[in-house]
């Protein structure tokens, strides 16, 4: 019996929540292993000799080959697993335009979210600090400005990014909005195209999605509970 697929991750990482619904929604038999980023599980000595040089999330092992980075992941598993091909179309040009989408992402979508989520919420737990006002602005303010691109860029009167059936694409996009979108920050607000979108892609998603997302927001109350916590006793 061959080894079966290890994937590695965090549900407070939204790369992790992608990829997991991914591999579900797939039907890709894996062996699931949660890694608290909080608590710096993937920096040790041991993750990064038997797991993932880069001491990255998320991370998978496949017959003992080491891989690490979300779009690097996901197209390993569509050369070399059976994957439904919706995800990642060969026809019309479907994955040049996925892959086009992915490139902008990470330097874009992925950039602005990362970022207002760490002022936000990351640097204020691991500091027990209140949040920066004007650091949670400047981010919100770039976050703004992506998501308008977003929606100019890739959203249209068609369902999902590449027309009537979801891509990798819409799923990497929505975890990543879920991000600031968690911690208050207000997504669709005249951007009716995207509200619209997200709604499509939730849906189309179903149980893999909402089981996930649920996880998500539960880590995000428990860790913020904690935080409080400490506040409070370093107040008395």
């Amino acid at each position: 019996m061959s080894q079966p697929l290890k994937f590695y991750f965090d549900f407070l990482n939204q790369s992790s929540r992608a990829l997991y619904i991914f591999l579900e929604a797939s039907k890709i038999p894996f062996e699931a292993i949660p890694i608290s980023m909080l608590k710096g599980e993937h920096l040790t000595g041991e993750f990064r000799d038997k797991v993932n040089r880069f001491r990255k999330l998320p991370a998978i092992t496949d017959h003992g080959y080491q891989l690490s980075e979300n779009t690097a992941i996901f197209r390993h598993l569509a050369r070399e697993k059976l994957v439904p091909e919706h995800w990642y179309p060969r026809r019309h040009l479907g994955r040049s335009r996925i892959d086009e989408y992915l490139a902008w992402h990470q330097s874009n979508m992925g950039v602005a979210c990362t970022e207002y989520f760490q002022q936000k919420w990351l640097v204020p737990y691991l500091q027990k600090t209140r949040p920066s006002d004007n650091a949670v602005n400047v981010a919100g303010k770039q976050l703004e400005h992506t998501l308008n691109d977003f929606e100019q860029l890739f959203l249209n009167s068609r369902k999902f990014m590449m027309g009537d059936n979801i891509s990798y694409a819409d799923l990497s996009a929505i975890c990543e909005i879920d991000q600031p979108k968690s911690i208050g920050f207000s997504a669709f607000k005249n951007r009716n195209k995207l509200a619209r979108w997200y709604d499509s892609v939730r849906e189309e998603l179903g149980p893999h999605y909402k089981s996930v997302y649920e996880e998500f927001e539960s880590k995000l109350k428990l860790n913020k509970q904690g935080q409080q916590g400490v506040a409070q006793a370093q107040a008395l």
